[in-house]
């Protein structure tokens, strides 16, 4: 990636081969100290009379800061060890020069997860060393997105491959168009994690910094794609022909249909993007804002060597998840959980409920879900105002059936993903729908045959319950499914998580992370947050793509 003021190249690091990224180093090195060579050292809370006159102007010095957090980050993210280890010793030539440098704040990748259990950079095998090299080549970094996903390699190798496609292969859409609207896209569930890492790509790839300002400075053209945006988010069974005949029929500012496709799955694939950053409680990268800090830390005198030793200045300490619940109770969850499964699948070997009982059971559970309450927690994280990234503020998720309105079921038998969305998706932009189907098999399919501390144990019931509660959210039903299931295998803790990250996620809470399968690894949790987002993703696309079919029809 290259700096934006010109002086500084950094896409010489994303190389494979060392040379490139010796001589890329090198030359970060020299920028660095023509930059603190007009530079003070700061001494610790030093009086303003010495600041006055002594210190570079605010911009030189705001300049040299984003380069150190930016150096930070490729001493603990980069997949190359040379650059880890360069990076860090430009950064304690600074030091040793006076100048104060950043350190990490947090505990690593993810707030609801120790940092101990997620793979260090650096300690990966051959295959995962792979990943992430291609990782980083791509983007630039390493984010703490893939770092959580790695629980699940494979997943994590189709998801990156589909990304990479929407966002930086040939396509209908341009390149600054993508990123903007996948800020657009974030910044409705106030996902400032994603709008900031999108805001500097949209940046690097020569997007107009005017747009940044608000939607009504982008052009007319992505400012209609609002509307589709925000029912998408919110509210996805409400869109019609009319909103996609709305877009396609614009005169000047008019979407071709392969535009459309481009953005509509960008839209969604950023939706479900956010339900996953607040869902697995991903924290800042080590090089945006709050995810460094250049104060010293109050314990004690910060040095260059915390860095490797994992010592951030704070108190490494994790709420037991569990909570006041003992070992033994949430042991007996498990067994609890399985005997539901056991005796389930005997029921489903003795008798079949006939076709009104399980469209009964689906209304139930539909009905019922409308009840299970969104968390208002205080615990939420604040998140930094993004709203000038979209309009109408006030316009959220609501349960289809409140306030007298009637939506009818969406029967997938009628339309789709595999018989109808697929092959839309392909024609109209090829190669995305096999992307797009090759990760909803593998999320949907992926099992280790495990639960907690059980081993060979078919938790295909369990997954189908988990995908098809997410769609019942959206009055999406499956005639061949009998809903009763759901009740008996996903307890209210469950669906009060599930319901959140899916519709609110912004208003996901650690308790409530550590609240249910309390007995579970922190990696089928995250393999529970991969459901829920390729299920709403689904979700999203199939009222989306019915919406596209039936204006073509």
């Amino acid at each position: 990636m290259e700096e934006r003021e010109g002086e500084v190249r950094w896409d010489g690091l994303c190389s494979r081969d060392a040379s490139t990224r010796d001589a890329a180093l090198e030359n970060i090195l020299q920028a660095v100290l023509r930059r603190t060579a007009h530079i003070s050292p700061v001494k610790e809370d030093p009086p303003p009379e010495f600041l006055e006159g002594r210190l570079a102007s605010a911009t030189a010095v705001d300049r040299l800061n984003e380069m150190l957090a930016r150096l930070l980050m490729l001493s603990m993210r980069c997949p190359f060890r040379d650059v880890r280890e360069k990076t860090l010793s430009i950064l304690s030539n600074v030091q040793e020069l006076g100048i104060r440098i950043p350190r990490p704040l947090g505990h690593g990748p993810s707030r609801f997860i120790p940092e101990k259990e997620i793979l260090q950079v650096g300690t990966e095998d051959a295959q995962m060393h792979t990943l992430f090299a291609d990782s980083f080549a791509t983007l630039g970094r390493l984010d703490n997105i893939t770092l959580v996903m790695v629980f699940h390699p494979q997943y994590l190798g189709s998801f990156l491959k589909t990304q990479h496609y929407l966002l930086q292969m040939d396509g209908p859409l341009p390149l600054h168009y993508r990123h903007y609207i996948g800020i657009m896209a974030a910044a409705r569930h106030q996902c400032s994690y994603l709008v900031n890492l999108h805001v500097n790509d949209f940046l690097h790839v020569g997007g107009d910094p005017k747009w940044l300002n608000g939607l009504e400075n982008a052009p007319h053209k992505l400012q209609n794609l609002g509307e589709l945006n925000k029912i998408l988010a919110h509210r996805p069974w409400l869109i019609t022909k009319e909103h996609i005949e709305q877009l396609l029929k614009t005169e000047e500012h008019s979407w071709s249909l392969a535009e459309l496709i481009h953005a509509v799955v960008l839209l969604t694939h950023y939706h479900s993007l956010a339900s996953f950053t607040f869902g697995c409680g991903i924290s800042p990268e080590i090089h945006c804002e709050g995810g460094h800090t250049f104060k010293l830390p109050s314990v004690s005198n910060y040095c260059i060597c915390d860095i490797t030793n994992g010592n951030h200045g704070v108190d490494e300490t994790h709420v037991n998840p569990a909570g006041s619940i003992s070992a033994t109770e949430s042991f007996c969850e498990v067994e609890a959980l399985m005997e539901k499964m056991k005796k389930l699948q005997e029921c489903r070997d003795e008798e079949e409920a006939s076709q009104e009982e399980m469209a009964t059971r689906f209304e139930i559970e539909k009905r019922e879900s409308m009840f299970v309450c969104c968390s208002e927690d205080e615990e939420s994280v604040p998140t930094r105002d993004v709203s000038r990234h979209f309009e109408d503020t006030s316009y959220g998720y609501k349960d289809f059936s409140r306030h007298g309105m009637h939506v009818p079921t969406f029967r997938v038998q009628d339309y789709s993903w595999e018989d109808h969305g697929y092959s839309l998706v392909n024609r109209l932009y090829p190669d995305v729908g096999q992307l797009i189907d090759e990760k909803f098999h593998i999320a949907y399919d992926l099992t280790y045959n495990t639960m907690a501390m059980h081993k060979d144990v078919d938790t295909s019931m369990l997954r189908r319950a988990i995908w098809n509660y997410i769609h019942c959210m959206f009055g999406i039903r499956y005639d061949d499914y009998d809903y009763g299931e759901i009740n008996q295998l996903l307890d209210r803790s469950f669906k009060v998580y599930i319901k959140t990250v899916v519709c609110t996620p912004e208003k996901t809470t650690k308790r409530m992370y550590d609240s249910f399968w309390r007995q579970f690894k922190h990696s089928e949790k995250v393999h529970v947050n991969l459901l829920l987002i390729e299920a709403r993703m689904q979700a999203e696309l199939l009222y989306a793509l019915r919406a596209i079919t039936h204006y073509m029809t």
